[in-house]
């Protein structure tokens, strides 16, 4: 009988893992926190996705979660306590959830230009959020931290306001769905994936385990 992709594949040929996430969510702020530093342990990249959860719902049919009846109320307290539980310093937000839209896209202009820089940017953009409870919502506000990166201004703005970097991110959502991404955080490595800032011990085990 074959072995399962995972074991036949291996590591040394899937050495990435694929991070979604929607900057309006606490969770995807959680783990892209943590989610370089366990990658790295285990001498893998970590590909970000930025992608909207809006999209998601609206092809499953689920109703916003905070916005459902009892669950609200238990992800508005589990929000925080998560947090507390990792460690990472969170305040939520008083506009919640909101659009983010130009987020995303800034962070796709910053991707083309420096990988890196943009993971930079992408936590300049979540803590905003969830720790100082700016408005990324605002295009304004995206562009003020970005220029704080030393990202420019000019440049960014012109292309947040054009066709082309909308479009980039509608075919970037498109393709997360078409992989069966419906949340944030998601993951995907060796084929396998793996959703939920609590599910990052499992994603550890299977990169410690070469699968499982």
């Amino acid at each position: 009988m074959s072995q399962p992709l995972s074991k036949q594949a291996g590591p040394t040929l899937l050495t990435a893992i694929d991070f979604y996430f929607d900057f309006a969510s606490p969770y995807g702020y959680l783990a892209s926190e943590l989610i370089d530093a366990l990658a790295a342990r285990y001498g893998r990249q970590v590909h970000w996705h930025p992608s909207l959860l809006g999209a998601a719902f609206k092809v499953s049919g689920a109703p916003l979660p905070v916005r459902q009846p009892l669950k609200g109320d238990y992800l508005l307290r589990d929000f925080a306590r998560s947090a507390r539980f990792l460690g990472i310093p969170y305040v939520q937000p008083m506009k919640f959830p909101l659009s983010t839209q130009h987020a995303a896209r800034a962070f796709l202009w910053a991707r083309d230009i420096d990988p890196l820089a943009a993971k930079g940017l992408a936590h300049a953009i979540f803590r905003a959020y969830f720790t100082a409870n700016r408005d990324i919502d605002n295009i304004e506000t995206v562009l003020d931290i970005a220029a704080s990166l030393g990202h420019a201004r000019a440049p960014l703005a012109e292309a947040l306001s054009g066709v082309a970097l909308k479009e980039r991110l509608h075919l970037e959502v498109d393709r997360a769905l078409a992989r069966g991404v419906f949340g944030s955080p998601f993951f995907m490595v060796d084929g396998e994936a793996f959703w939920g800032v609590d599910r990052l011990p499992q994603l550890e085990h299977w990169l410690a385990e070469d699968g499982f």
